[in-house]
């Protein structure tokens, strides 16, 4: 998109500042001399759109000129604040130090870091640039989000120029184990630059680790879960006995796609057009492989062709039968490493169509450009295989763009392990890029792969790309830095100069962060698996009702979920990847009822013949609409029978379930008449499930239960696992119904049994006061928020 600049007057403020090396816009100059600015094609500025479109801001960054001063200025909604950049800057700070020491260093010394004290000192001084103009364009108050390694000394400085801001930081690129980070030189500055920011973000959950084990090392400032303690008690570069103690949360937040924006071009008539010409210029072969990337030594673009030569030399492919299309988009070409990197690709290309092509034919299509979006969507639509073999990659959005523009749910993707896309999308074929033969394994897999199965594993993860969005990172991601901000203001109280961060007060769904009133003490085996669960990418938290997050009470009606439980459910299922499910043997209506919140929930209810909340239905949708002529005439025959017993004690009454009836004996005066009451009635429901056959009875605490229809909890849980990403479980109940659910667990998961009843589950808790401190537990060590008693 190109649209004319108009001058901004100064000064240009924003209660929501971006900072980033690069502004997102490029210029044009046109054939008639007319200067034009063009939305940068880059991964930043795709996923940020829809906040900027939505929040307004301002975007500190570099125009991309030399020696080049710009007054501030706007393109479309965007209010862009420029940051000059000299010959002497963007070939030390940019160049070298950024490029050829950070890079590097991050991407697993792929190529060796170069390490020189002027290339560092220039980065210091440009950080202090950027975070000088960042100060200017915040309002008091404002939340300011700095992106990226080129900028990690921004935060700090930020933080002493402007302590009222509140500051947030990304990292798009992996962070290494300390064992390669402790290689550079200045790794405590880095790492005290960093944490002037109150959230942290990374695109993995190894990514996350890696900071805080490097925190922790090189800083001596602990931490508890994915919060780090700077400040008084903790350690760090504020380590001061009269500042306040501050938590900086450093977790993982996986950048995504505006994926229905990439399915809606590729469902149109123009795409899908140009996907039949693209295939019909290849000469129509019958697969075509795809290749993305920048031409950067991480993408693994040497080991993909290695691998595609040996197979074409091997006889597992025919050169006349399968073409690889390479897009290597240009990339640092001023740096040295680049221009040996693409003249070793050509080389290999040439090499390759010179021993297999034809003059009708070259087995590899190398394009040396980048496309715009609707060119790609259409290479996309003509690759039968997507190949990324990157050897280390933050996320790899192409993985995510691919499944999100195959509408037809054909084609397979080859991921390497390496990349961040890999957490999320588990269905495709995963591979060590390293291991040639390997390698080259996952491409046949993918080249023969049956139509069915291509379904099968495409539908998986179009579903994963389309629930975790950019817009879900985002606003993830900005609930965070809300809670953060909330936290900040009970702990040091409100600035009354500075106002909200973004102008109003944060919302109760973001979880607003309290002081911690009581301690949490659990058995050193629960925690340590709360530990493991929370850092884990995908997280499904699932909760019985009655007897685990609410209290046994005399009578259902009466029945309320645990404040502290309802909080920290609320603070979970606003973390990145995380889900939760109530599954109750209650009706879904009898669960919103009780007050319970429900919406962002899955909802199971009549265990598990309700199914509510999954992705892509609607909040309350029952599995079925009602029931079937059999299930009528059994609900009829066990009413009749429940009514006759609960008419012979006072107290006792029946409860009418959609696909089942509960008679109840907790109102009966003594509990030996009433469990005498409820076995007589057990006994002769029995009965009748053998004369009816479709009964499913179950025993609870004073209550004996009949369901119509044959479901359970165990069934339900599957079902929601079924239609979620992949990923671990925890199940916490307290009733014998809740077992069948501890059976559907798999290795990893956890179960935890509320009360001291003989179950299959591994951990135990003692009642709903102390299943809410555990889910507040599981609450903070995810998302860092502290939920007091």
């Amino acid at each position: 998109m190109s649209e004319s600049a108009a001058r901004v007057e100064s000064p240009v403020r924003s209660a929501f500042v971006v900072v980033s090396n690069r502004l997102p816009v490029d210029r044009v100059t046109e054939p008639d001399g007319s200067v034009r600015w063009r939305t940068s094609p880059g991964g930043l500025v795709t996923a940020m759109e829809p906040v900027v479109r939505e929040l307004g801001c301002v975007w500190v960054g570099w125009p991309g000129s030399i020696d080049e001063e710009l007054d501030p200025f706007a393109v479309g909604a965007m209010r862009l604040r420029p940051v000059t950049l000299s010959a002497k800057d963007f070939a030390e700070y940019y160049e070298g130090c950024s490029n050829d020491t950070f890079w590097p260093l991050y991407h697993d010394v792929i190529s060796p870091p170069g390490y020189h004290r002027e290339w560092w000192d220039r980065y210091v001084a440009v950080n202090r640039r950027f975070a000088e103009a960042a100060a200017e364009a915040a309002e008091p108050g404002a939340t300011v989000w700095v992106h990226d390694y080129q900028l990690q000394l921004v935060p700090a400085m930020l933080r002493e120029l402007r302590p009222d801001l509140v500051i947030a930081f990304f990292l798009h690129i992996p962070f290494p184990a300390h064992g390669l980070f402790g290689q550079l030189p200045w790794r405590r500055q880095v790492l005290e630059g960093i944490l002037g920011a109150d959230v942290v973000g990374f695109q993995r959950v190894a990514d996350a680790a890696n900071f805080r084990s490097a925190v922790r090392r090189y800083v001596g400032a602990p931490s508890n879960g994915n919060r780090i303690l700077m400040g008084a008690t903790g350690a760090g570069p504020v380590a001061d006995p009269n500042a306040p103690e501050r938590h900086v949360l450093a977790q993982e937040f996986p950048i995504s796609i505006d994926a229905g924006e990439f399915a809606a071009l590729a469902a149109s008539e123009p795409v899908q057009r140009r996907a039949r010409e693209i295939r019909a210029e290849l000469g129509d072969p019958e697969r075509v492989i795809l290749g993305v990337d920048r031409l950067d030594y991480t993408k693994g673009i040497r080991h993909r062709l290695k691998a595609f030569s040996e197979l074409l030399q091997d006889g597992e492919i025919d050169p006349a039968k399968v073409t690889l299309v390479q897009v290597a988009s240009p990339s640092r070409e001023r740096v040295e490493a680049y221009q040996h990197l693409r003249d070793e690709i050509e080389v290999t290309v040439g090499r390759i169509n010179g021993d297999f092509g034809t003059i009708a034919h070259s087995p590899v299509v190398y394009l040396h450009r980048g496309y715009p979006r609707e060119e790609m969507a259409a290479l996309y639509l003509a690759a039968d295989v997507l190949a990324v073999t990157a050897l280390r990659d933050g996320m790899n959005l192409v993985a995510k763009e691919y499944a999100a523009c195959r509408i037809d749910e054909r084609g397979a993707l080859v991921l390497s392990e390496f990349a961040g896309a890999a957490d999320e999308l588990r269905r495709a074929v995963l591979v060590n890029p390293h291991d040639i033969n390997g390698l080259k394994a996952g491409i046949l897999t993918a080249l023969r792969m049956p139509e069915a199965e291509q379904r099968q594993r495409m539908r998986a993860m179009r579903k994963v790309v389309f629930r975790n969005d950019v817009a879900r990172w985002s606003s993830d991601f900005l609930r965070s830095v809300e809670g953060a901000a909330a936290q900040r203001v009970l702990a040091e109280g409100p600035d009354p100069e500075a106002g909200s961060a973004a102008g109003e007060e944060p919302s109760a769904a973001a979880g607003q962060a309290h002081p911690p009133t009581t301690p949490i003490f659990l058995p050193t085996g629960l925690d340590a698996m709360l530990r493991r669960l929370a850092a884990e990418s995908q997280l499904l938290v699932a909760c019985d009702f009655d007897g685990t997050l609410a209290p046994i009470v005399p009578h259902p009606d009466q029945a309320r979920i645990l404040p502290r439980a309802e909080q920290a459910l609320s603070v979970l299922q606003n973390a990145p990847g995380v889900d939760v499910a109530i599954i109750s043997g209650r009706s879904i209506a009898d669960l919103e009822a009780t007050g319970l919140r429900t919406d962002g929930r899955i909802l199971s209810g009549s265990h598990g013949a309700e199914l509510a909340g999954l992705p892509g239905t609607a909040r309350v949708s029952a599995v079925s609409n009602g029931r079937t002529d059999a299930e009528e005439a059994r609900f009829a025959r066990v009413r009749e029978l429940f009514e006759r017993y609960a008419a012979t004690e006072p107290g006792a009454w029946v409860e009418q379930k959609p696909f089942g009836l509960a008679l109840h004996g907790r109102g009966v005066a003594e509990r030996p008449r009433a469990e005498a009451m409820l076995a007589a009635a057990a006994a002769e429901a029995e009965e009748l499930r053998g004369e009816l056959g479709g009964l499913r009875l179950r025993n609870g605490k004073l209550v004996t239960e009949a369901s119509v229809r044959d479901t359970d909890k165990g069934a339900a849980l599957r079902a929601i696992r079924a239609a979620l990403p992949e990923g671990f479980a925890v199940m916490i109940g307290d009733d014998d119904t809740d077992e069948d659910a501890f059976r559907a667990l798999g290795p990893g998961d956890a179960g935890i049994r509320v009360g001291t009843a003989r179950s299959i589950a591994e951990f135990r808790v003692a009642d709903p006061e102390e299943v809410a401190a555990m889910l507040a537990r599981l609450a903070e060590l995810r998302t860092g928020v502290v939920i007091g008693s």
